[in-house]
């Protein structure tokens, strides 16, 4: 026969997009339609439809940046239509290749009932039985900034300074006639074509599918598509019932939508996104019995309870009927590489908490598709938690090694493991096309030995979830030859099968470094800042708190705390945290930590006062988990003028412990350890030398850093001042700079009896398109570099031997970097950056981190102005002396005045074993929670003290439920974290 497969191909493709797609909708009439443009900021649904509404034409241009129209809608249907299925069909200005990011909105009856949002793949609205039909839209003008050019400068990212110019155009606001033939005929169509595509190109299936698809257009009327829909759809009928393949890969569906808790978009935006997504998927549920939708992020929900309640009702009846799952426990999809381990905790606390009061359920697993690279800290924390399984598939984005799993088991650094699923689409927003599951199944790496993956499908981010068309298509691939068979399926059942299949899964060991978005650690530096400072003071008040409420009778504030933890973990989503959204959404997280702040601060006033009481001694408090002059870990003491001096003789700073060297240049030339004569610095080098480079990523502005940035660099030598200085807090050097547009002003601090030279350093930033670096050469011959992260600490190698070391290139860390070789050690200790990068020679290993950066999208004025931080050289060090000094930067000793003293709650005995929180249980019960980790990544044995009359102690999980009795001798293996609870006697219960 003669090759007639583009004739067909091309023949059934016009058809379906010229002739079939129209007559879905073969008659129309306009609606009455009437608008209120909101002045400022969107209002309740039911104070919107009390508003007086004016008259509207179609086809007027409306909705400034971030703006709220309302527009009313009101028809009558035809009587020639009555007994037959009618729709409304709104077309605000939609871009159809846009989804989620532009225009949308949510619809409402007269009642205020919400009925289902709108959006550019989903402009229908269902119309009952009523002849006179009346709708109401919130419609939402969000300005597009991920434009066909994209990452392009803008300053319609914040509504104080976006263009009040009407961003839309309406094109139809219309009752339509809703032919199902022609609807049905469209997926039928659509599907295959998909699927012949996707076949190998003389394959017989292939061939009876465009067999099919001539005859079934040799059966369609053009100029009468209702009348002849059904038979054209009986000539594919049979190549739609064949059967798929034994051997077939099986694709288990669930509806998603990953809507971003901010990012284009403020988070009021993202409320509504929420809303209208969840009303969707209620309606879909409505029209398809296998649908199921999973939606993950407690706040998420906690959203639709809290603003929009006629929402809410309709999420807690279809998560009743089993049909809309909560997924993930945690409280946003947080970023997992910058948040302390108690930060990832407090995510599956409230996250669980929340999914069980509200829905009387709980999460299996750890839904986090979009974060940007996974700490190796996580699968003892989710193990810990209660999880059994973690999905993700972000990693798909490496720019140069393809991760060598799909479905497989996730090592951590204490040998926690988790089963684990890529799913081998490579996206969260599947369409279930037939190039989607062809992908799935040849891409698939476990295929020799297991057969299903997942597929989350639906568009994110305010684009409306999954449309009827994917539940039309998952309908159609539930059994179909030539294809990957689809199922609606709860993402635990999936895990289940998968992991019933899988007997022996491989296994990764260690972090799931994503290579992309490497600056990510960088961008938003008072982001950052904001989060690890109300992180650590957050773990602080919950310290005292319960110290005063155990000691002190003080009311434990539970409401508060959970008030501002909540706060704190919003601001962790993997769009805030990681510096990446617009300047509206870093605005207001700089305001937010503010707040924070204060609050926090107030707490721990208040539970110190109690301790404490009224006098005018010096007490000093110890927040930290081990002795700093001379006061025990997590206690108060009163205190005395510390002894020791230091000198300052020719630039040369030393206490007597090291010795610090300082050049003309304000660079330092040696950092000696006096007790061994060691030099940190390689002699002729030099180090803290602030370095600026040129920084014009291909793509993802704030995003993005690569390697090629390194290639033109400025050293920052030149210096406008330095002055030595001394008081009793230790010998200074203030260094200032200017380059460029900026100006940089340095403090060195070398303490008495301090091994740590402190540099504060407040810089008034003006560039555009730069990197901030600040250089270190270490003389030590280090052939890995140590990094904390939650609960411990990794290791990288130092080398590039292979692509995927060389990938990492910039890399993350929490309070330390630590450089070491065989009896002698150096490291880096920070208050609120989180990149680094270490390169090598035969003899020697610098470690630069990473300060600020000026990208230009989303965020065109990203960092500018004053900033602030501060870092730490630790001379000669271990790990143990690492960490103490990287907890001690950033929780530091407080004095106040006050009475007396008090003792901690608990103490700790045991090389390497810290105490990370000390709390009052969530439940309210009073019983006290400590959570206690190995430091060193090696086992150890311990003795936890408990210095009040407490009752029976267990052990528990992260979500403090109460597992094994337990003594108080702690074995612990390397990185192992353990939390112990103890029950409070009912005597004297704390209020």
């Amino acid at each position: 026969m003669h090759d007639d497969i583009p004739l067909t191909v091309g023949r059934a493709t016009r058809v379906l997009n010229e002739r079939i797609r129209p007559a879905i909708y073969p008659g129309s009439v306009p609606f009455e339609v009437e608008f209120h443009e909101l002045p400022g900021e969107p209002i309740p649904p039911a104070e919107a439809l009390e508003k007086n509404y004016e008259p509207y034409i179609v086809g007027t241009p409306w909705g400034p940046a971030w703006n709220t129209t309302w527009f009313r809608l009101r028809g009558q249907v035809p009587p020639e239509w009555r007994g037959r299925r009618v729709e409304a069909v709104v077309d605000l200005g939609f871009d159809i290749n846009m989804p989620g990011f532009q225009c949308e909105a949510l619809v409402y009856r007269p009642d205020g009932t919400p009925v289902k949002s709108i959006n550019p793949r989903n402009q229908w609205i269902p119309v009952g039985e009523e002849e006179m039909v009346e709708f109401y839209l919130e419609a939402a003008a969000n300005p597009v900034l991920l434009d066909y050019h994209p990452f392009q400068p803008t300053r319609e990212g914040d509504i104080q300074t976006s263009s009040k110019q009407p961003l839309y155009t309406t094109r139809r606001m219309d009752l339509a006639l809703f032919d199902e033939q022609a609807y049905e005929l469209m997926l039928d169509l659509d599907v295959l074509l998909e699927l012949q595509a996707a076949l190998p190109a003389t394959a017989p299936r292939r061939m009876r599918i465009l067999q099919a698809l001539d005859d079934a257009l040799d059966a369609l009327d053009l100029q009468d598509i209702a009348g002849t829909a059904a038979a054209a759809r009986a000539e594919l009928a049979g190549v739609l019932a064949a059967l798929a393949e034994h051997s077939a890969h099986r694709v288990s569906a669930i509806g998603h939508a990953h809507i971003d808790s901010a990012w284009l978009w403020p988070v009021r935006e993202t409320i509504r996104k929420v809303a209208r997504t969840a009303t969707n998927m209620t309606e879909l549920m409505e029209l398809d019995a296998d649908f199921k939708y999973g939606m993950s992020s407690a706040q998420q929900y906690a959203w639709l309870k809290q603003h929009r309640p006629e929402v809410w009702d309709q999420v807690v009846k279809a998560v009743r009927d089993g049909r809309f799952l909560p997924l993930g426990g945690m409280w946003v999809e947080s970023d997992t590489v910058m948040p302390t381990g108690e930060a990832l905790v407090r995510q599956f606390t409230y996250g669980q908490r929340f999914f069980r009061e509200e829905f009387g359920v709980e999460s299996q697993g750890v839904w986090l598709p979009d974060s940007f690279g996974y700490s190796p800290a996580l699968p003892q924390l989710m193990r810990r938690a209660g999880f059994q399984w973690f999905f993700t598939q972000k990693i798909s984005w490496n720019q140069v090694n393809k991760f060598p799993h799909h479905t497989f088991l996730w090592e951590g650094i204490d040998g926690s493991r988790v089963f684990t699923h890529f799913p081998p689409m490579d996206t969260y927003n599947s369409q279930l096309s037939g190039a989607e599951l062809a992908r799935a199944s040849s891409q698939f790496r476990e295929s020799r030995v297991a057969s299903r993956s997942l597929a989350p499908v639906g568009w994110g981010d305010g684009g409306g979830g999954t449309t009827r068309e994917m539940a039309g298509r998952a309908a159609r691939l539930r059994d179909l030859e030539g294809s990957a068979t689809v199922r609606w399926e709860h993402p635990n059942d999936f895990f289940a099968q998968a992991r019933a299949e899988l007997e022996h899964p491989p296994v990764w060991v260690g972090e799931l470094y994503l290579e992309l978005h490497r600056a990510t650690l960088t961008s938003q530096h008072r982001t950052k800042q904001g989060n690890r400072r109300s992180e650590h003071l957050l773990i602080e008040a919950e310290l005292w708190s319960a110290t005063a409420a155990i000691r002190a009778g003080h009311p434990y504030p539970y409401e508060k705390i959970d008030e501002l933890w909540r706060a704190v973990l919003l601001h962790q989503f993997h769009d805030i945290l990681p510096g990446t959204s617009i300047a509206w959404v870093h605005r207001e997280a700089v305001a937010a930590y503010r707040e924070i702040r204060e609050a926090a601060e107030q707490l721990i006033a208040e539970a110190q006062r109690a301790l404490i009481g009224e006098g005018d001694r010096q007490i000093a408090l110890n927040p930290a988990p081990f002795t700093r002059d001379g006061i025990p870990a997590l206690s108060g003491k009163t205190t005395e003028m510390s002894g020791g001096s230091v000198e300052i003789r020719n630039h040369v700073l030393s206490n007597g412990i090291v010795e610090v060297t300082i050049s003309d240049e304000g660079l330092i030339t040696s950092a000696k350890d006096l007790a061994t004569g060691r030099d940190a610095i390689p002699a002729g080098q030099e180090g803290n030398l602030l370095q600026l480079h040129q920084d014009f990523p291909n793509r993802w502005d704030a995003w993005d850093v690569d390697r090629f940035y390194r290639n033109r660099v400025t050293d920052l030598r030149e210096l406008e001042s330095m002055e030595f200085t001394e008081d009793e807090r230790g010998a200074h050097v203030t260094i200032v700079r200017a380059f460029s547009k900026s100006r940089v002003t340095q403090t060195l601090t070398l303490a008495p009896g301090s091994r740590v030279l402190r540099i504060d350093q407040a810089t008034d930033w003006h560039e555009t398109e730069k990197f901030l670096k600040i250089k270190f050469p270490f003389d030590v011959r280090a052939e890995h570099v140590a990094a904390e992260t939650q609960f411990g600490y990794q290791k990288r190698v130092t080398h590039t031997n292979t692509s995927w070391e060389a990938a990492k290139f910039e890399a993350s860390m929490h309070r330390f970097v630590l450089v070491e070789e065989p009896g002698f050690g150096a490291a880096l200790v920070t208050d609120s950056t989180y990149g680094y990068d270490q390169t090598r020679t035969p003899e020697t290993t610098t470690i630069r981190l990473s300060l600020l950066r000026a990208p230009r999208f989303p965020d065109p004025e990203t960092d500018q102005g004053r900033q602030t931080c501060s870092y730490g050289l630790v001379i000669g060090a271990g790990v143990a002396e690492a960490t103490a000094e990287g907890i001690a930067m950033n929780l530091p000793l407080r004095q106040v005045a006050g009475d007396h003293g008090f003792d901690p709650l608990v103490s700790v005995e045991g090389e390497g074993i810290l105490v990370s929180a000390v709390k009052l249980a969530d439940d309210r019960s009073g019983d006290l929670v400590v959570r206690v980790y190995e430091s060193l990544g090696r086992r150890a044995t311990g003795t936890l003290t408990v210095n009040y009359g407490a009752g029976q102690a267990h052990t528990a999980s992260l979500l403090e439920r109460p597992e094994d009795p337990a003594g108080l001798t702690l074995h612990l293996t390397p990185f192992e974290v353990r939390t112990i609870r103890l029950e409070r006697l009912e005597a004297g219960r704390p209020a």
